[in-house]
């Protein structure tokens, strides 16, 4: 059940922008609206609709925070139709309003010790063109009491199907997308997992718990750290100062972390702007 669930989890996030209603979620996975409510709130503690607008207030609040689009845009491009239902929503699950919780929260992010200038020298970072790629990823949650990174670096043991993954892609490069980097989040998540060979992607054996994703081929700025720990660090300081330097924004989408025995790879998704 949990698996149908977590499917149901993604498509919810996947559908932000889109009026599709839970009768579409119930019909893609073969259950009645009823049944859908009831057991994703099993899983996760809230009804479907509740989830979702949840996902849409959070993706807002990275928008605000992150990039120069307009309230409107970004209100939009979260599913709401217009300006005033966005902000009578926003108003009711941050305290403030869009424009009072941008204004807050970049001065909040510009208290961090690179920006600060208290952190010794800030981060190298590179501005690069990843290739598209792809990767087989599992979702995980954040347990109560557990801390992200403490997720991300135990991955292994929290994800299930893990062991009928061949060990090619077990003991291979991983890659994580961590939506709730630096801000945090009620509905915290990852996904993680190996880094597939595009050629071998279509005749993987995929676990019920992971899915094949497609990485587009997309504008990174690209950082190389020692510790999973720089990651929020080295996050705001791009956000805050090093992009808008170079007349850059944070996308807004997921960060990206690779790592091996070698190191850690962070991929912060860019715009121009």
């Amino acid at each position: 059940m949990f698996n149908e669930m977590m499917r149901a989890e993604i498509w919810l996030q996947e559908h932000l922008d889109s009026q599709q209603g839970i009768e579409d979620l119930a019909s893609r996975l073969g259950y009645s609206t009823s049944q859908v409510r009831r057991r994703f709130k099993q899983c996760f503690g809230l009804s479907p609709s509740a989830y979702r607008d949840t996902l849409r207030l959070e993706k807002a609040a990275r928008l605000l925070a992150f990039t120069p689009f307009s309230i409107q845009f970004i209100a939009t491009r979260c599913g709401y139709r217009n300006h005033s239902a966005f902000s009578r929503a926003f108003q009711r699950y941050h305290n403030k309003t869009p424009r009072q919780y941008r204004q807050a929260l970049r001065l909040k992010l510009h208290h961090n010790p690179y920006c600060q200038g208290h952190g010794g020298d800030p981060p190298r970072y590179t501005i690069c063109k990843a290739p598209s790629r792809h990767a087989l990823v599992t979702r995980l949650y954040r347990k109560e009491h557990s801390h992200p990174l403490e997720v991300l670096r135990k991955w292994t043991h929290h994800a299930k199907g893990v062991e009928s993954l061949p060990d090619r892609l077990r003991q291979g490069q991983t890659i994580a997308l961590m939506h709730n980097i630096p801000l945090p989040s009620d509905v915290e998540r990852i996904d993680v997992g190996p880094i597939v060979n595009g050629n071998e992607a279509p005749g993987i054996a995929i676990p019920a718990s992971f899915r094949l994703l497609k990485l587009p081929a997309q504008q990174h700025a690209c950082v190389e750290l020692e510790s999973l720990e720089d990651i929020p660090d080295v996050i705001q300081y791009l956000v805050c100062e090093g992009l808008p330097k170079q007349r850059l924004h944070a996308s807004g989408e997921a960060v990206q972390v690779e790592w091996d025995e070698n190191g850690v790879l962070v991929r912060l998704p860019v715009q121009q702007a």
